[in-house]
């Protein structure tokens, strides 16, 4: 069985069932940290389409699949800016299905290796989202560097939550 997370681009005729995966994943984070709400699916989706879209079609943006094998596990949409070696991850996701099998860090790790010229990885996650706070900071070496709320009251399904900002140095000289 192979054990090693590759990356596959996205292919514009995959974008549909790309953003359902990763929706589809934010929901269970959702679901459980909004468990007492009336109907936490309401609150959804999450990412907003309106969000996904700018994201996946923006000038700098590069999607990949995790695959394990030739089964999709995940998946990743990047701003990646080559001149200033800094990467900024939009959004990452590991299917609901397969979560706490080591599969997270496999992929992040595996998103280093295909790119090694990086120097600086930047993300955004929810506060709520303890999971990824843990596994970000925890298991792939982010620092959290700051802590700011939504003030988006156009997009209710952003206002009022905090985020945190997550930034990796890479080492040159470990590389």
């Amino acid at each position: 069985m192979d054990t090693k997370i590759t990356l596959t681009p996205v292919l514009s005729t995959q974008i549909d069932t790309f953003k359902k995966d990763l929706q589809d994943a934010f929901l269970k984070g959702l679901i459980d940290a909004f468990s007492e709400a009336e109907n936490p699916i309401d609150m959804g989706p999450i990412p907003s389409d309106k969000d996904f879209d700018e994201s996946i079609h923006s000038p700098e943006s590069a999607s990949y699949y995790f695959k394990l094998g030739d089964t999709v596990v995940g998946g990743v949409v990047l701003q990646t800016n080559k001149q200033a070696q800094k990467n900024e991850v939009d959004f990452f996701y590991i299917k609901a299905d397969v979560h706490s099998k080591g599969l997270g860090t496999k992929a992040w790790f595996a998103l280093e290796e295909n790119f090694p010229q990086t120097k600086s990885w930047e993300l955004h996650t929810p506060y709520f989202e303890k999971r990824n706070i843990h596994f970000y900071v925890n298991k792939c070496g982010f620092k959290i560097v700051e802590i700011y709320m939504m003030e988006d009251l156009n997009d209710p399904t952003e206002a009022g939550y905090e985020f945190l900002r997550f930034e990796k140095i890479i080492n040159t000289k470990d590389c």
